[in-house]
C-alpha cells in the first residue's frame, strides 16, 4: 500500500530471494516540513531495509523508519505469498526499528544489548523525546534474544547472525554462507560510516577485520548507493574503505592539518580505487564524524 510518506520508495532485487526496500537520496523529497530524524538522518543519506524470501518465509531486516515504510514491506511480501515473518533487527537507533508496530504478531530478533538499549530507552522513543519528532508508538520490543551469534533457517536458506561492535556497540550482521552474501546493517556505509561511539573505535577495527575473513562475495549495507545495491552489492573493499576511515579519524586526534580537509579530500584515496562512492551530504556526516572523535579525544587520554 503507497502511502504519502512511501512514494519514493524503490523494491530492489539485489540478488536471488533478497529484496531491499530504499527511500531516500531524491531532490526534494521531505518526510516532514520541519527538521527531523527521519529526514536528517535516513532519507538525506538513502536507507535501505531488507527481506530474504522462501517459499512463504520471509526474515525481514530492520523495520524501516516509519509505519507506513513498514507496512509497505509487508504488504509487497504478502502479495509474493509469505505468510510468516521473521525479523531481525541490525540495531537500535530509530530509523531500524521504527516499523517494529507492524511485525508485532512475529517474532522479532535481537541481541541482548539491542534489546537493553531498546528496553531503557522506550519511553522517550514512543513520545518523540529521544531524538524528536517523529515518535515511534508503539516500538515493540524483540521477543528473542541472543548473544554472539545465531543461526536460522528460512526456507531454503541457512542465516547466521552475528554480533559486532561496529557503528553501535549491539550491532547485528546478517551472513549467508550458501552464497556468501553480507547484509551489514549499518556497520559499513557509502559513502564513510557515521560515528557515535569513537570511544570503541579499536574494536571497531577488530570487528572489521572479523567481516573481512568471511570474504564476502557482495555485502548489502542500509546506506548506500541505491544503483550498488541494486547490481547486486559492493565488494569486500567497503570493509577496506571503513577501516581505512576509522584509522583516518585516529590520526585526527594527531595530525591537526588532517582537521579541515574535505571528506572528498580525507578519503581521496578510496575515491579513485572506486571503493566507496561520493554523496555530498556526507560531508555534513563527516564534519561531526572529525568533531565527535575530537571530543572524545580531548575529554579522555584513552583515544
Amino acid at each position: 500500500m503507497i502511502s504519502a510518506a512511501t512514494r519514493h520508495m524503490r523494491i530492489l532485487q539485489p540478488a536471488p530471494d533478497v529484496y531491499a526496500f530504499y527511500d531516500g537520496r531524491v531532490a526534494g523529497q521531505r518526510f516532514a516540513n520541519h527538521p527531523n530524524w527521519v529526514d536528517d538522518g535516513a532519507l538525506s543519506l538513502g536507507v535501505a531495509s531488507y527481506a530474504l524470501v522462501s517459499n512463504d518465509e520471509a526474515l525481514v531486516y530492520d523495520t524501516h523508519v516509519s509505519l507506513d515504510h513498514a507496512a509497505l514491506i509487508r504488504s509487497t511480501l504478502e502479495a509474493k505469498g509469505v505468510k510468516r515473518f521473521t525479523v531481525v533487527l541490525s540495531h537500535w537507533h530509530l530509523d531500524h526499528v521504527a516499523g517494529t508496530g507492524v511485525f508485532a504478531d512475529c517474532a522479532i530478533i535481537a541481541n541482548r544489548r539491542t534489546a537493553a538499549h531498546l528496553e531503557r530507552q522506550k519511553g522517550d522513543i514512543e513520545d518523540g523525546a529521544l531524538e524528536g519528532l517523529p515518535a515511534i508508538s508503539p516500538l515493540v520490543l524483540p521477543t528473542t534474544l541472543f548473544d554472539g551469534e545465531m543461526t536460522l533457517t528460512i526456507g531454503r536458506h541457512e542465516v547466521r547472525l552475528i554480533e559486532v561492535n561496529i557503528h553501535s556497540d549491539d550491532a547485528t550482521v546478517l551472513w549467508l554462507p550458501l552464497t556468501r552474501l553480507l547484509l551489514a546493517g549499518d556497520t559499513l556505509e557509502d559513502t564513510v560510516t557515521y560515528v557515535g561511539e569513537p570511544q570503541h573505535f579499536a574494536q571497531h577495527l577488530v570487528d572489521l577485520e572479523r567481516l573481512r575473513l568471511l570474504h564476502p562475495a557482495a555485502i548489502l549495507p542500509n546506506h548506500g548507493a541505491p544503483e550498488v545495491i541494486a547490481a547486486g552489492g559492493y565488494p569486500d573493499t567497503l570493509i577496506d574503505a571503513t577501516a581505512a576511515y576509522v584509522k583516518g579519524l585516529l590520526r585526527c586526534v594527531e595530525a591537526p592539518r588532517l582537521r579541515s580537509l574535505s571528506l572528498r579530500e580525507f578519503i581521496a584515496q578510496e575515491l579513485e580505487a572506486g571503493w566507496v562512492h561520493y554523496f555530498e551530504p556526507y560531508e555534513a556526516v563527516h564534519e561531526k564524524n572529525v568533531a565527535t572523535t575530537l571530543a572524545l579525544a580531548a575529554s579522555s587520554t584513552g583515544l
